[in-house]
C-alpha cells in the first residue's frame, strides 16, 4: 500500500484480514429457560483479542422473536460496548435473556457478533459472528 506510506499511515486492513480478530465463547447460567413462563438465563460472553494490537471492541447479541433481552421481551438486539482490549487479553460481559408466555419448547439460536472498531464505535474494521443454541424446556 504505497499510498498509505506517503501520508505516514499504516494499513491495518492487511493484518486484520489474515486471521480471526477474536475468539468468542458463550455459556448460559442456568443452562435452560422454562417454556411458556417468564424466566431468564444469564449469557456469559467471553471475548479474547487475537490481534497483535489493541482493539476497540463491541459485542452485539441477537435473539429470535420468541425471546427477549429484557423482562418484557420487546428488544431483540443489544449492543454492549466493551472498550479497548489489549492483545491476548480476554474480557467477559454478561447479558440477560428472557422467555415469556409465547416461548415454546425447543432450541433457539442466539447470535453473538464481536466487532473491532476504528477510532470510535461508528466505524467497523472487522468482526466475527458466533451462534449458540439455548434450550427451552
Amino acid at each position: 500500500m504505497g499510498l498509505f506510506n506517503i501520508f505516514g499511515k499504516k494499513s491495518v486492513n492487511e493484518d486484520l484480514s489474515k486471521k480471526y480478530p477474536f475468539r468468542v465463547s458463550v455459556s448460559f447460567v442456568p443452562y435452560k429457560l422454562n417454556a411458556n413462563s417468564k424466566s431468564s438465563v444469564q449469557a456469559q460472553i467471553k471475548v479474547k483479542n487475537l490481534l497483535s494490537e489493541p482493539a476497540l471492541t463491541s459485542v452485539v447479541v441477537e435473539v429470535p422473536k420468541q425471546l427477549g433481552l429484557e423482562e418484557t421481551c420487546i428488544s431483540k438486539e443489544k449492543e454492549i460496548r466493551i472498550g479497548v482490549i489489549a492483545p491476548e487479553e480476554e474480557k467477559e460481559v454478561k447479558c440477560e435473556i428472557w422467555s415469556s408466555n409465547i416461548t415454546d419448547k425447543g432450541e433457539y439460536t442466539i447470535t453473538i457478533s464481536a466487532f473491532a472498531h476504528y477510532l470510535n464505535y461508528a466505524y467497523v474494521i472487522t468482526g466475527v459472528k458466533k451462534r449458540a443454541l439455548l434450550r427451552v424446556e
